[in-house]
């Protein structure tokens, strides 16, 4: 958020000083529902890699570790599941989490766990989660495995995004009376 809150003032001031349409703002894409992901084992706060190793869910970890955070994580007492971030955050978490990786509703992700105890639904989000992530994975550490071809394909993404900034680069400078650099 901070990145972008960056880009976009200062694209508003090259704008402002120097004509709109001189950058491009950023619009955010930030979906509410889970703009924020809380720590499994301590759901008032903010999933961070800085937090607890057991309250976070790493890309590259194995399924197993996966699951066995998740089956671990912090509900409470009350075995009704419902979605309630001030009573219930850990369980209401474990929804969010859920209702994200199925595209489903909070309440609709809730609804079909009445009755039913906090383990089914840690076992189901695990099995969601480790579905979702295990092509990343596979995929990365398929790639740390293959230096060469890692970087190759990241000059191959900067030879293109230096192809694509190009154009706005000439643009800005054009506009602020910049002088090209010499070749």
């Amino acid at each position: 958020r901070q990145h972008l809150e960056l880009s976009r003032t200062l694209a508003q001031r090259l704008n402002s000083r120097y004509g709109e349409g001189t950058c491009v703002v950023p619009e955010p894409y930030i979906v509410k529902e889970t703009a924020k992901i809380f720590d499994l084992q301590e759901p008032g706060s903010k999933m961070s890699k800085s937090g607890s190793p057991s309250g976070i869910i790493e890309l590259l970890d194995d399924p197993a570790v996966t699951r066995k955070r998740i089956m671990s994580a912090v509900t409470d007492s009350d075995s009704s599941i419902r979605f309630d971030p001030e009573e219930k955050p850990g369980v209401s978490n474990l929804l969010t989490i859920f209702a994200a990786l199925t595209h489903q509703s909070v309440d609709d992700v809730a609804a079909s766990y009445e009755g039913q105890g906090y383990g089914a639904l840690k076992k189901d989000v695990a099995e969601a989660v480790t579905d979702f992530v295990s092509p990343i994975r596979g995929k990365a550490l398929e790639w740390l495995d293959a230096p060469e071809e890692l970087d190759a394909v990241l000059e191959r993404g900067a030879d293109r995004a230096r192809e694509l900034a190009q154009v706005t680069l000439e643009r800005v400078r054009d506009r602020i009376g910049l002088v090209p650099p010499a070749a």
